[in-house]
């Protein structure tokens, strides 16, 4: 068999090693670019382009290639067939090949629904929670359009495992051909290889960051290609590996492909690094995860099944549901890659699995799931939230006695109640109050907080009121949302005592007189009549003492006391009359004064904060079409 590079394909030959044996090339040797055959066969122009596409690479592939003793010199094996016979080379694309018509992938309309609103999610949610919160949510989502713009016919499928697990070993099996070295040193494979098994994968394979010089293809062998046919299969270094950058690789790597299965050894199976770090994050991908028990060959009897069935118990702790009976899951197999036992089944199982062309979008809908996961602190909650119409009228309420509105009220009422008194009083009674209203003038306003310590009591409950009207808002919201929901109730209340004075002033009675009913001159004319009675009956007895006009007491007399004792009644029955317009006065400019107050808190503290509230129902609703079900 015959494994065979980009280089290869781009001169148009292969160059067979010995049969059968694997060619150890220094790492020294490969980087000075004299010792290795493939490199030898490598054009000036071409090695330049493999050099760029490395580049591209990590930081940890390029370590592993230039320190370690295991470089891809090691890695390139070629090996034949036969020791006489020479296989054909299976092509193998390249940049410098023909225009690639892969179709890209196309996500169905749950699947597009379910990004959209991701999308609107991050878009709404940028300016309330932090970019570190929202980075899985954004990473998915540029993973998602990344893979949707790249072949819909390929499914990229990463072999991963710790150190001595064997993956290496089936990498190769399933190629049919020696590609990636394996050995008892370790680590061995330093950078992931792909191996494809069509044609139009090389953008998927450019976007793994896997350089040309570590792009192969299987052997030749047409059942197997047709079964296989669209797979792309990547052999990761060891997710354990003593090297950082290579644990640094893996999980970059196993990001961006579309399913991977997980080589384990009867030895370290239950590794805790494994099940903690990888498995148990990865436990809503089972769908697109495959997990291999490898080297039975090294089990006695029926300790294979005692070991799979640890495994599978393992596997369920971690939270990863099984395919078993046509259930959706993770696949287990047991197989040796040494002896071939067990790697046909596995051939099958990603052959169906591949055909299926399902994989991507699978995992693109687990990536979301997980996502939607790690967001569930910052958007769900179980509590009914938003402000009630109770906490509204409370926070009016409270606002209203901050600037005294029942004392308003009161006050005008009282003012009515005075004019009514001017005008409908005794001339005597009228007389006094102007000599008192000329000692201390009434304002004719609103007794409105004018003393320092008023101002001071005014502005705390105003402050208080801001208080309590943010905690009824932001009872039962997320962190975050609660958070802005408080400070836009904080910066609503900034300059509101100021603004409320205003308003109470604006709001309180216009200058002069309050106004008058009807009936006031009726009763003028009837207190001037009691006076004139009055005015008539003294000037009769004068008249008659004088001897002016001729006596008669009873007249003069009774007219000055039907004077005398009508203007008082008059002025009582005015008085009670007064009353009811006096309160109804009293009343609205009491209710002026509350909406006044009222609407100036609306504006600057409930208006803000139900802003808030809406966006988060917002990003709720969203949230929910992310997740497929409701957030409480």
């Amino acid at each position: 068999m015959t494994a065979v590079t980009d280089q290869d394909h781009d001169h148009g030959h292969t160059e067979p090693a010995e049969d059968g044996a694997a060619e150890s090339v220094p790492e020294e040797a490969e980087a000075s670019g004299a010792s290795s055959d493939e490199e030898e066969a490598v054009e000036p122009e071409e090695a330049e382009e493999a050099e760029d596409e490395h580049a591209r690479v990590d930081d940890a592939t390029s370590g592993a290639d230039s320190g370690a003793p295991w470089g891809d010199g090691l890695i390139a094996r070629r090996v034949t067939e036969t020791a006489g016979e020479q296989q054909p080379a299976p092509v193998v694309e390249s940049r410098a090949s023909a225009p690639q018509t892969a179709t890209t992938l196309a996500y169905d309309g749950a699947l597009r629904s379910r990004l959209d609103a991701l999308r609107e999610l991050v878009g709404l949610s940028r300016t309330r929670l932090d970019s570190r919160t929202l980075a899985e949510a954004g990473r998915v989502l540029d993973e998602a359009a990344a893979r949707r713009r790249l072949s819909g016919q390929h499914t990229v499928v990463a072999i991963a495992g710790a150190t001595g697990s064997g993956k290496s070993q089936l990498f190769n099996a399933l190629a049919g051909v020696t590609i990636s070295e394996t050995g008892v040193r370790r680590p061995t494979t330093a950078a992931p290889i792909a191996c494809s098994w069509s044609d139009g994968a090389a953008s998927l394979i450019d976007r793994l960051g896997i350089p040309p010089r570590l792009r192969r293809r299987p052997a030749q062998h047409t059942d197997a290609e047709g079964q296989l046919r669209g797979l792309v299969l990547v052999d990761l270094p060891d997710h354990d590996s003593a090297a950082v950058a290579h644990r640094e690789q893996v999980d970059r790597v196993l990001d961006l492909v579309d399913a991977v299965i997980w080589v384990v050894d009867p030895e370290k199976y239950a590794d805790a690094v494994l099940h903690e770090r990888y498995l148990r994050p990865m436990a809503g991908h089972a769908e697109v995860m495959f997990v291999v028990l490898n080297q039975i060959d090294r089990l006695p009897g029926e300790a294979t099944e005692q070991v799979l069935d640890d495994l599978r118990r393992l596997l369920d702790e971690d939270g990863i549901a099984l395919g078993e009976y046509g259930e959706p899951g993770a696949t287990v197999l047991a197989l040796s890659a040494l002896t071939g036992d067990g790697v046909g089944e596995l051939r099958e199982a990603l052959g169906q699995f591949v055909s299926e062309r399902g994989a991507a979008a699978r995992r693109i809908s687990a990536d979301i799931d997980a996502a939607a996961w790690g967001l569930r602190p910052v958007y769900a909650t179980s509590r009914r939230t938003g402000l009630s119409e109770e906490a509204r009228d409370e926070f009016a309420a409270r606002l209203a006695d901050a600037v005294g509105a029942t004392a308003a009220g009161e006050a005008a009422e009282r003012a009515w109640l005075r004019n009514a008194n001017r005008a409908c009083g005794t001339p005597w009674l009228r007389l006094w109050r102007w000599y008192q209203d000329r000692r201390e003038p009434p304002t004719g306003r609103l007794p409105l907080r004018a003393q320092a310590d008023e101002e001071a009591t005014a502005r705390q409950r105003v402050e208080q009121a801001v208080r309590t009207v943010a905690e009824r808002a932001s009872g039962g919201l997320p962190a975050p949302w609660a958070q802005a929901v408080r400070e836009a109730a904080v910066r609503g209340s900034q300059g509101l005592p100021e603004a409320l004075d205003d308003l109470a002033a604006r709001a309180g009675l216009p200058p002069g007189r309050p106004p008058r009913p009807g009936w006031w001159p009726a009763a003028v004319l009837v207190q001037a009549s009691m006076t004139l009675l009055q005015v008539v009956g003294g000037l009769w007895l004068v008249g008659q003492i004088v001897g002016v006009m001729a006596p008669n007491l009873g007249v003069p007399v009774l007219l000055m006391v039907a004077g005398i004792v009508g203007g008082p009644l008059v002025e009582w029955s005015c008085r009670m009359a007064a009353r009811g317009p006096a309160r109804r006065y009293g009343m609205e400019a009491e209710r002026r004064l509350r909406e006044a107050a009222a609407g100036c808190g609306r504006a600057r503290v409930l208006d803000p904060v139900a802003a808030e509230l809406l966006r988060y129902r917002e990003v709720r609703e969203q949230y929910g079409r992310v997740t497929g079900v409701g957030v409480g």
